[in-house]
């Protein structure tokens, strides 16, 4: 079992937590390994650029990466579903598990790729490498409440949108937890704020809440955040996310009716959010640490995009 500083953490008998080292830095990017006699599965497995520093984990943890056999997706942004393609073309057993509302984006990225070029310009080969298409024929597309078999364990596919259209959570109800994805926000390790991540193109504050409802309803005892880690205080997080959601959304619709552009709205973002973020850095997590990680996961110039995006399509009348 690796330690904290490495690439793989022993979590449960059968779960690791592999760092993807996301620009080369901890704990920002997680994927989980779940292991049993059926093979091995991955639940989110970074970006096109991590692919690497993801088959050393699970070598880190003691396996072989052609025993892989699922990789299941929550959503198909960049730093969840950018290594898909390149997964399936080194690994001949894996099957892509997304929800068919994310399928035809991973058959062909060409659309995807052309709205993160869009934001990210002559970065995006650097942050997040070259996505590759993944054949239809290893693809599984899934459906809310289908099951799904991840090494030794059952999931249930839980339909959670608000952060993406297409986004699920994958739920074991055996040990009453839940893989939630960025419906559960972004909560780094030696740090506990909680800072939802609300990117464009389709947030939705309304389905996002009934979303953090859903979860929260199954009275669950861990969540596995792909951002970053193990969290056990799980009513007290969806408490936190959803005040935090609220706040934001005040924030941004205030900005947008005193006529601020996106870089301002970020930047009110971040005076209400940084030096909450900076008060609970502890440990051997600084302050100015604390703030640069949460920014590597969910920088607050595309959560005001997202932000200002939704009211714009669905709130127009808010603006006036």
């Amino acid at each position: 079992m690796a330690d904290r500083e490495g690439v793989a953490r022993q979590l449960a008998d059968d779960l690791w937590l592999i760092d993807t080292q996301f620009q080369g830095e901890r704990d920002i990017i997680a994927s989980y390994l779940i292991a049993g006699l059926d093979g091995l599965a991955l639940i989110d497995v970074g970006s096109a650029a991590s692919v690497n520093a993801l088959l050393a984990g699970v070598r880190a943890a003691g396996f072989d990466p052609a025993e892989i056999t699922a990789l299941i997706l929550t959503h198909i942004h960049l730093d969840h579903a950018g290594a898909s393609g390149p997964l399936v073309r080194q690994l001949p057993r894996a099957r892509v598990y997304v929800h068919r509302i994310g399928a035809p984006h991973l058959i062909d990225p060409t659309n995807l790729i052309k709205s993160a070029t869009r934001i990210y310009g002559s970065q995006m080969e650097r942050l997040w490498g070259h996505m590759e298409p993944v054949p239809a024929d290893r693809l599984e597309m899934v459906d809310d409440g289908d099951e799904i078999a991840a090494g030794g364990r059952t999931l249930r596919a839980l339909y959670t949108p608000g952060h993406a259209i297409h986004h699920i959570a994958l739920y074991d109800s055996a040990r009453k937890i839940v893989f939630p994805g960025d419906v559960a926000g972004v909560r780094i390790e030696g740090v506990g704020y909680v800072r939802p991540p609300t990117p464009p193109p389709d947030i939705s504050l309304e389905d996002w809440d009934a979303s953090i409802e859903r979860l929260d309803m199954l009275g669950l005892e861990r969540l596995y955040l792909p951002h970053f880690g193990e969290e056990r205080a799980v009513r007290q997080h969806f408490v936190e996310l959803r005040r935090r959601l609220q706040e934001w959304g005040e924030i941004a619709l205030a900005g947008m009716r005193a006529g601020e552009n996106d870089s301002a709205i970020a930047a009110d973002l971040a005076q209400a959010g940084d030096p909450g973020i900076a008060a609970l850095a502890h440990g051997e997590v600084t302050a100015r640490d604390a703030v640069r990680q949460y920014e590597l996961a969910s920088n607050y110039l595309m959560s005001a995009q997202g932000l200002m995006r939704y009211y714009r399509k669905h709130h127009p009348e808010l603006l006036v």
